[in-house]
């Protein structure tokens, strides 16, 4: 095999692959990238089993052939080549070693067998259609923040994306949460996915497809089984496994009986929060809400760093409240509004709060509260 790309080019292509490969592994051939150039094309393929990522890219190829080469070694070595380079990847079956040329820079790196790399069986999609990047992006950006990281509830490690229904409607959402907060983030129903099976896309998988994203033009292509999705756009194929357990009955823990009603600027509210809760311990990072006649003051006491004590003009003609907070959750809901305001449902000091943007349903959170 012999390739000559583009520096840019083929340094966009294996940070995504890299970016897939699991730092410490028991099996060699899942560090490395398998890299295939057909025609003139060369695609990029690299997987940890769960999840599997192709590029492919423009190059011009001289000698069509596959290998596998350290995708973390070949990243590094692109990354630090200037800008702008033309690099020649040559690849000599006999020696087992892959030759990167760039200018005068010549590096030699061992290879494994092509035939050893694991390729991800293709399933049978039950749905496929496609939505654009910022869609998706809004459902996974605002839903990710209430994954849970513990192990133990392994069926809350992801996204839940599935079909559902909001004021008549047929919606596409998303929802995480951990049983501290929960975010529900709906948008439209895309065409064809009305059949889409409900399924719960992992932590890392967010991570990765997050990158096909930032392009806001580019409509992805998107299939659901059973067991895997997959996330597409012309260059870049992201496959995956999804978490195999049944999600929770998320409705339950969403409050629609909350009638006290708080409206605040939700960056003033942010800023207030993460300034009081400087002096908080980190362990409790406990912030006190005292509600009363469009006033709320925002105060921490931690008895052995001090204590802090904010207050904010805000919408609020409901009867008194004094109601706790974890800091750090009410900051990562609160950082989630795009809109001036943030709108809070209370109930009592010892109910779920519920927070929207405005009067803007599509994207819902929940919070439960703590003892100050």
């Amino acid at each position: 095999m012999k390739i000559s790309i583009e520096r840019g080019i083929l340094l966009k292509a294996v940070s995504q692959a890299q970016s897939v490969v699991e730092r410490r592994n028991t099996i060699p051939i899942l560090s490395n990238v398998l890299i295939e150039a057909e025609g003139n094309t060369v695609q990029f393929r690299a997987t940890d089993l769960d999840i599997e990522v192709v590029d492919k890219a423009p190059a011009m190829v001289e000698r069509a052939g596959a290998t596998t080469v350290s995708a973390t070694t070949l990243h590094e070595i692109v990354r630090k080549l200037p800008d702008g380079a033309l690099v020649t990847l040559t690849d000599d079956g006999t020696t087992g070693r892959l030759t990167v040329e760039a200018g005068r820079s010549n590096f030699s790196l061992a290879t494994l067998p092509k035939e050893d790399f694991p390729v991800m069986a293709s399933s049978e999609y039950a749905s496929n259609f496609s939505a654009p990047a910022p869609v998706l992006r809004r459902l996974f950006d605002k839903s990710k923040f209430a994954i849970s990281t513990e192990e133990t509830r392994y069926y809350l490690n992801g996204v839940y994306l599935h079909v559902s229904e909001s004021d008549g409607a047929k919606v596409l959402r998303c929802v995480a949460t951990d049983g501290h907060r929960l975010a529900r983030i709906d948008a439209d129903l895309p065409e064809g996915a009305a059949d889409l099976p409900g399924v719960i896309v992992p932590r890392k998988t967010v991570g990765e497809m997050r990158k096909l994203l930032d392009d806001d033009d580019m409509q992805i292509a998107v299939s659901v089984s059973e067991t895997k999705i997959r996330f597409a756009t012309p260059d870049i194929t992201l496959t995956s496994k999804v978490i195999d357990g049944t999600f929770p009955d998320y409705t339950r823990v969403i409050p629609t009986g909350n009638t006290r009603k708080l409206e605040v600027d939700a960056t003033e509210f942010a800023q207030a929060v993460d300034r009081v809760a400087t002096v908080s311990s980190e362990r409790s990072r406990a912030v006190k809400l005292q509600l009363d006649e469009d006033r709320l003051i925002l105060s921490v006491n931690a008895p052995d760093s001090g204590a802090a004590e904010e207050e904010l003009v805000v919408a609020y003609s409901d009867e008194r409240l004094e109601i706790g907070f974890n800091a750090k959750y009410l900051l990562e809901i609160a950082s989630q509004v795009d809109r001036e305001n943030a709108v809070f449902m209370f109930n009592s000091a010892g109910d779920p709060t519920l927070m929207r943007e405005g009067n803007d349903s599509s994207a819902v959170y929940v919070v439960m509260p703590m003892r100050v």
